[in-house]
């Protein structure tokens, strides 16, 4: 129980509460080479950024794509008159051929009514290029690890719908139709065949990069799924259940060619179809709800191509030496793969790279409301962490009132259940998100009230907010990141959001990136023909320079990485909610404000130092121990020793 001293305007702990981390005193120093069980000692000091090559910035037009490209995408159809959209459109605004989707229908046999069905045809021609003239804007924003999301050559703008595993995507690199080529030569399933095309080798290029800048690099895969297009499914398609890959997929039942009717029957990841499941040794209802279990995958060929796929971008010269490839890998859907799968792979993974980080997308377990505990999976055997997709929920729900109003006790509440039950080093190795392709952009979810991610695009409620969010949402934001840059694990950032950019969940947290060297089209459109403001569209050097000011005190307090946790301040009646983080020598405090009244506020410092506040320029008076500062209303506050 926390109790606090009933002063006028003056908020102060009569005894603090210290969360200390299941394993946390007993926290090691880094070792030449990671322990097989443990994250690798990096991610605990990562800074992310998550980058979507394909609206990142199309830094080559020769290799934009073409409607040849896209076959095998959703919606299945592609458009007469179908091109390239032009960066720097207004986003609602339609493309030319829309009007050419009339009575079509998608690969669910649903009619393109909607504005998000329409736009997935999209592609604006985002590529590797784009990255490596941008490779010094990431460097400067003081980012330390890239996430990519996936690269593998497939026809959708989101690339989880493989053509090929092992190769990236051909309109990615500079050579689309010598790639094509290239690709078409080779044995798929016999690795000594495999070269690089030139998609490959501007990769490995950009990964050389962000290394000379110590900026790790990690890549997203998705082993439940292929796309239709991928090789072996269209010898599937070809042969039936005569193909020697009929196995590899979740087929029940064939068609049968004396028949008029086609027989062929299919598992497609949620439904969708031209996301062909690979086949498991346990068959899992995902509809209703996911939990992980144990199985593997059935066809030892299919997992012998996963792991060879794997070893190609962790060690792409193959001289046992991984230094000049990728850094780990985030697994898509992971809790939807068999756990005895995912413990192969972890081996596979640490005998390349013993300091190869493994991120799991452990997400929902019913959606809307009940989100996956992941503690079996980063028990040392699977993964070193997942996307910490609960830590955004419940930080949201306080700073921001989504749904509701939440005390500051039931806040810290729900995050020390999050990591009560983890091991340390999973905590510190957490990916931290507000953001991410999947969700809405920061600024968006932060200005719409609504559950998190329900109903949150204008197909799903027409009321929700799509403009640019207003001045009070960008207050609130950088009270969230205040929290993200100060707590226990890694902070992420979403590609466009230090760029102030807004958008609804997908497609519209897809939009192309707003660079400012671009002049964008102000945003006046509806998707839904009704009222909006006119909103001028240009990148927003401020914000830019708050998320730099917040890495930058990220890295000059390494305690902000690795220190344990202790919480001086949690008032439900004033608001107010404070932390130390702390080891023998040094000392951070987090202070934030969350009322909307200024607060007096006494904090008791671990050491006998001179303390100052280094985001906001707070007034401090200090005594021996004790600070005493005057806060404004939803206003944070980083104090730190001088």
């Amino acid at each position: 129980m926390i109790s606090f001293k009933s002063i006028p305007g003056l908020v102060t702990c009569s005894f603090c509460m210290v969360i200390f981390f299941s394993g946390c005193t007993n926290h090691q120093t880094p070792s030449a080479s990671t322990a097989f069980e443990d994250p690798p000692e990096w991610s605990k000091d990562a800074i992310w950024y998550q980058i979507f090559v394909e609206r990142f910035r199309n830094g080559d037009t020769s290799n934009d794509p073409t409607a040849k490209d896209i076959i095998g995408s959703y919606p299945g159809t592609v458009p007469d008159g179908w091109r390239i959209t032009p960066w720097t459109k207004d986003w609602y605004s339609y493309d030319d051929y829309f009007t050419n989707l009339q009575g079509i229908t998608d690969f669910f046999g649903n009619e393109l009514r909607y504005f998000g069905q329409k736009a997935q045809l999209r592609r604006y021609g985002g590529d590797l290029q784009g990255v490596l003239d941008k490779i010094d804007y990431i460097e400067s924003l003081g980012v330390t690890a890239i996430y990519f999301n996936p690269l593998n050559d497939a026809p959708s703008l989101h690339k989880y719908d493989a053509r090929n595993w092992h190769h990236i995507d051909r309109n990615f690199g500079p050579t689309p139709l010598e790639d094509a080529e290239l690709i078409a030569s080779e044995d798929p399933l016999d690795p000594s065949t495999w070269k690089f095309t030139g998609a490959d080798k501007l990769f490995l290029k950009i990964i050389e990069e962000f290394h000379k800048r110590n900026i790790k690099v990690i890549l997203d895969f998705s082993w439940n799924h292929t796309g239709i297009e991928f090789w072996a499914w269209k010898d599937i398609l070809k042969k039936g259940k005569d193909s020697k890959y009929s196995d590899w997929y979740w087929i029940d039942s064939f068609d049968n060619p004396e028949t008029e009717e086609n027989e062929f029957s299919y598992r497609g990841w949620a439904g969708v179809f031209s996301l062909p499941e690979i086949r498991e040794t346990v068959r899992q209802d995902h509809s209703e709800s996911v939990e992980v279990f144990e199985g593997n995958i059935l066809n030892e060929t299919v997992k012998q191509h996963i792991f060879d796929v794997t070893k190609r971008w962790l060690d792409p010269n193959g001289d046992g030496d991984p230094s000049d490839g990728v850094d780990g890998y985030r697994l898509d859907v992971a809790a939807e793969v068999p756990l005895g799968f995912w413990r192969e792979y972890r081996k596979v993974v640490r005998n390349i790279n013993p300091d190869a980080y493994l991120l799991g997308e452990i997400w929902w377990e019913q959606f809307p409301d009940k989100l996956l505990d992941p503690e079996p999976v980063v028990r040392g055997d699977v993964f070193d962490a997942p996307m910490n997709y609960r830590w955004y929920r419940s930080t949201r729900h306080f700073f921001n009132q989504s749904p509701n109003k939440i005390p500051v006790s039931e806040y810290v509440d729900s995050l020390e259940s999050y990591s009560a039950n983890l091991r340390s080093q999973t905590n510190y190795a957490m990916m931290n998100l507000t953001a991410s392709h999947d969700v809405p952009r920061f600024s968006t979810s932060i200005y719409n009230k609504n559950k998190y991610k329900f109903r949150a695009k204008p197909d799903d409620d027409p009321a929700y907010k799509i403009d640019k969010p207003d001045p009070k949402t960008f207050e609130t934001m950088k009270l969230i990141l205040v929290q993200q840059f100060t707590y226990i694990g890694a902070p992420h950032i979403w590609a466009g959001d230090e760029m102030g950019m807004w958008g609804a969940d997908d497609p519209s947290t897809r939009k192309p990136l707003i660079w400012p060297d671009y002049e964008f089209e102000p945003e006046t459109t509806h998707p839904n023909g009704l009222e909006r403001p006119t909103n001028e569209v240009e990148f927003d050097k401020s914000w830019f320079n708050f998320y730099q000011e917040l890495i930058r005190i990220r890295k000059e307090n390494p305690v902000l990485s690795s220190g344990k946790l202790e919480y001086l301040v949690i008032d439900n009646e004033t608001e107010i909610l404070a932390y130390s983080r702390f080891d023998e020598k040094q000392e951070v405090i987090a202070l934030f404000n969350s009322s909307n009244l200024e607060r007096t506020v006494s904090l008791t410092t671990k050491y006998t130092a001179k303390y100052s506040e280094v985001l906001n320029d707070l007034d401090i008076r200090q005594s021996d121990q004790q600070l005493i500062l005057k806060v404004p209303a939803r206003t944070a506050g980083i104090i730190t020793i001088k």
